[in-house]
């Protein structure tokens, strides 16, 4: 794995066109291949606004972004580079879905990249497996549920082969069946050394997911640093509306009250939960 980072943000800045609202002041970030990282902070703190301009959607009012090390200009060759590179799915799936069958769908981003067709198949069909959408694939995609629409456009940016993958608000509207199979998902794509970015009000899985946590409050990035570091940080937390998770939560708790040892374990899924209580139970 490189040591360089793929997306390198510096002094990022971008008001919306009324004017009267700056919604990223001066960013900073770091992505390295293969992170996987949780963006948090409240509605309206800059977090969609950052993937639209690190996506080349918006294009940003001053400061720099750099993709595998190469400046993002306003050419249009630089920012097709950084959207074949740099895919994303939204929040809302009915405002990424726009073809009549599901293979339509998939199979639009490769054909803009002039493939050959047998090139094009192997890649829709290679995303529809991977996103359990194989049976879907000439089904209507407006027919389909939230949740597999979600998944449909997952298998999109999966088709596009990209190596950076942004997801605003990837578990919002799921039902716990679908959060999971995405959850699956995601576990999959980080196998593929994919690099990651998700923004989510769900602090119990970022707390498990994340290895980094990017904080934004109120256009600025507040925080960085791994889900433990960052949520230990009370003022943190208190300025941007952060809820512990429920396991950092627990954990706290029974060392607060004297039932477990203060051994900074702070396990973060429900299997490190049970494999430390049963190391205490052992010691």
């Amino acid at each position: 794995m490189s040591n360089e980072p793929i997306l390198k943000i510096r002094d990022l800045q971008y008001t919306y066109s009324s004017g009267d609202h700056q919604a990223l002041k001066g960013i900073n970030l770091d992505v390295m291949p293969g992170e996987r990282i949780c963006i948090v902070g409240n509605n309206g703190a800059g977090k969609s606004t950052f993937f639209l301009n690190v996506n080349g959607v918006l294009h940003p009012d001053a400061g720099e972004i750099y993709f595998k090390g190469e400046k993002i200009t306003d050419k249009k060759e630089s920012l097709n580079e950084l959207r074949r590179g740099v895919g994303i799915v939204f929040q809302d799936a009915d405002n990424q879905i726009i073809a009549s069958t599901v293979m339509g769908e998939v199979s639009f981003g490769p054909i803009n990249l002039d493939l050959p067709d047998d090139e094009v198949e192997r890649r829709v069909d290679e995303a529809l497996a991977e996103m359990n959408l194989s049976e879907f694939k000439h089904r209507a995609p407006h027919y389909c549920s939230g949740g597999e629409k979600k998944r449909i456009t997952i298998a999109d940016i999966i088709a596009m082969h990209s190596e950076v993958i942004i997801f605003d608000e990837p578990t919002a509207a799921l039902d716990p069946l679908n959060a999971k199979m995405l959850e699956e998902a995601l576990e999959r794509l980080a196998a593929q050394d994919k690099t990651l970015l998700i923004s989510t009000h769900d602090m119990d899985f970022a707390y498990r997911w994340a290895q980094k946590l990017v904080v934004f409050s109120d256009g600025q990035i507040i925080a960085t640093g791994s889900p433990v570091e960052v949520l230990k940080n009370s003022e943190v937390c208190e300025q941007a509306n952060l809820r512990k998770p429920m396991l950092m939560r627990v954990y706290e708790d029974m060392v607060k009250h004297g039932v477990a040892p203060d051994d900074g374990a702070y396990p973060q899924d429900v299997e490190a939960f049970d494999a430390w209580l049963d190391k205490i139970k052992a010691s």
